[in-house]
């Protein structure tokens, strides 16, 4: 009898003690964080109004503060990263969304992309021209179909079948980016969002512009997800894609390694495969975060000629904002609370 007892006695503080632990992995486990970017390019603080900045940071600010909320209060990354996006989507300060630039056609056309990195679903939308939210389309399409991206019309009708709203296209008008778009095309060549000279059109930054949208980030379940959602190219033509709703490219997300969204030139993200590069660094090479971002943007994208950033969040709440352009609409906010707006390079 007494044996009985005291094996009794040993397997309740077994089971306790393996309690105990798991107990102990859920709370390390709690930890969430989140990031995100408004473009990259020549942004100058001498071309930019203090007034124009503080609506910048002001935007930059409400919208991760959106996200962070849903973190703190248990939701997932996915749901933090698409109510993230909307914000920057329906502010016309930003090339996605409402701000969206103009094609050679005179149209606004819309891309985006968001990826799940528990699970490594995928959706993704490009062309369309009437859905006001086109990250809300992206997540439809991974989580409400068997495809990972649609384009154009049938995007648009697959919106429509699923109750997405829709807006009449002249919702995406804004002044300085029609006077962008006769500005390309009295030069007759394309110009991108963020690079070229037809941005002295925009009365915010002399030189240069603004572009894509992105978040990232990691919710108390340990689960990464990021997002991506852009206008493109000023005087876009032929159907032009670029690199947000190409996944690995311009979105990555993996449980394993890191989350990733891109902001640049989009046809060298497309050739470096950018986001899918940095995780395939951490999970082949073992570099960290800030290694593999490092040496994706500043080496392997330069070397070919292109320009723009990321801003990338590991399985661990570790941040990266890496760029190699004069500037980067950006903010996080860590594991501890801690939150910055930047805007410039330093």
């Amino acid at each position: 009898m007494k044996k009985y007892i005291i094996s009794v006695l040993i397997i309740f503080t077994f089971v306790q003690c393996k309690n105990l632990k798991s107990t102990t992995r859920i709370n390390t486990g709690e930890k969430f964080a989140i990031a995100i970017h408004g473009g990259a390019g020549t942004i100058l603080r001498k071309n930019m109004s203090p007034e124009m900045e503080a609506q910048y940071k002001a935007t930059l600010e409400e919208a991760i503060k959106v996200g962070h909320e849903i973190l703190r209060n248990g939701g997932s990354s996915l749901d933090a990263v698409e109510k993230t996006i909307n914000i920057m989507e329906n502010s016309p300060l930003f090339n996605a969304g409402k701000g969206a630039v103009f094609t050679n056609e005179g149209k606004n056309e819309l891309d985006a992309s968001i990826m799940d990195g528990k699970t490594l679903k995928a959706g993704a939308i490009a062309g369309v021209t009437t859905v006001k939210n086109p990250i809300n389309l992206a997540r439809a399409v991974m989580e409400k179909s068997e495809h990972v991206m649609l384009v154009r019309e049938g995007a648009e009708f697959f919106a429509k079948e699923n109750g997405l709203e829709l807006v009449n296209p002249a919702y995406f008008y804004t002044e300085n980016r029609y006077k962008s778009l006769l500005k390309a095309q009295e030069k007759d060549r394309i110009e991108l969002d963020h690079s070229g000279g037809t941005s002295f059109y925009d009365p915010f930054i002399k030189d240069n512009k603004f572009g894509t949208v992105g978040c990232v980030a990691l919710d108390k379940n340990g689960n990464l997800a990021a997002g991506t959602s852009t206008g493109g190219m000023t005087n876009k033509k032929w159907g032009r894609v670029g690199d947000t709703p190409i996944i690995g490219a311009g979105t990555y997300a993996n449980n394993n390694t890191c989350a990733v969204s891109a902001t640049g030139w989009g046809e060298f993200f497309i050739r470096n495969v950018v986001a899918y590069d940095i995780s395939a660094l951490m999970e082949y090479k073992g570099l960290s975060l800030e290694k593999a971002s490092e040496e994706v943007i500043q080496r392997k994208l330069t070397k070919l000629g292109g320009d723009g950033g990321i801003v990338a969040m590991d399985k661990d709440g570790n941040i990266s904002m890496e760029f190699n352009t004069a500037g980067m609409y950006r903010a996080f906010i860590d594991t501890k609370g801690k939150m910055e707006i930047g805007i410039y390079e330093k």
